[in-house]
């Protein structure tokens, strides 16, 4: 994939040498040159100076192309704004975005944006959002994390007991159309229902064939 990482702080310059070690081609973009020697002796891609929400430096970064965009500073409004660009200007199907300050959580939510926040974020939740592109990421608890996803045809007619798994996977609300509740484990699933989860990170895998894809 073509990936785009705005910011090469602690978060940036390790999701960007992952992602370049399994073989993506991956830009960073950041205002500080001096921030790209966090980048590891692997790192293989390219770096640009500059913001990363200005359009000529994405341009330059190849944004036309890209597969996906992570705005990883830790500046709110940047991310969001990077983000907002690059989806709306760029038309980018898959932006993530990490959310520094959980007060503005609910303006992420509001623009649809996809995001990681919590105080354990590491680069590895953020290399799983941009190669799954499924569902929301809400919060992060250590190493569960709190999830939003559209069911996909896989829980068409089963319980919510059918689907949890003790202690790795339990889902505590359901949105099916205007109206929410919170589910018992006799609940039966639909295709389309906006179910609202918390996972291990380990058995996250297992969750995505219920996802709509």
């Amino acid at each position: 994939m073509n990936i785009i990482v705005v910011g090469c702080g602690r978060v940036g310059s390790q999701l960007a040498t992952m992602l370049s070690v399994e073989g993506h081609n991956v830009v960073v973009i950041d205002r500080d040159e001096t921030a790209f020697k966090r980048l590891g002796g692997s790192f293989n891609g390219v770096t640009i100076r500059g913001l990363g929400f200005d359009e000529d430096i994405l341009e330059e970064a190849g944004v036309r192309e890209a597969d996906a965009f992570a705005a990883t500073t830790d500046l709110d409004n940047t991310n969001l704004m990077a983000c907002e660009v690059a989806r709306k200007i760029f038309g980018v199907r898959h932006v993530v975005a990490r959310l520094y300050n959980p007060v503005r959580e609910r303006t992420y939510q509001q623009l649809d944006l996809d995001y990681v926040c919590g105080t354990t974020l590491v680069a590895e939740s953020l290399v799983e959002k941009i190669k799954s592109g499924h569902g929301h990421h809400l919060n992060s608890v250590e190493d569960i994390e709190v999830i939003e996803f559209q069911a996909g045809e896989a829980v068409e007619g089963h319980r919510v007991s059918d689907l949890e798994v003790d202690r790795r996977f339990r889902i505590f609300a359901i949105m099916r159309g205007r109206a929410a509740h919170v589910p018992d484990d006799d609940t039966v699933l639909h295709e389309g229902d906006i179910l609202f989860a918390a996972v291990k990170d380990e058995y996250f895998p297992k969750v995505e064939r219920f996802m709509k894809g």
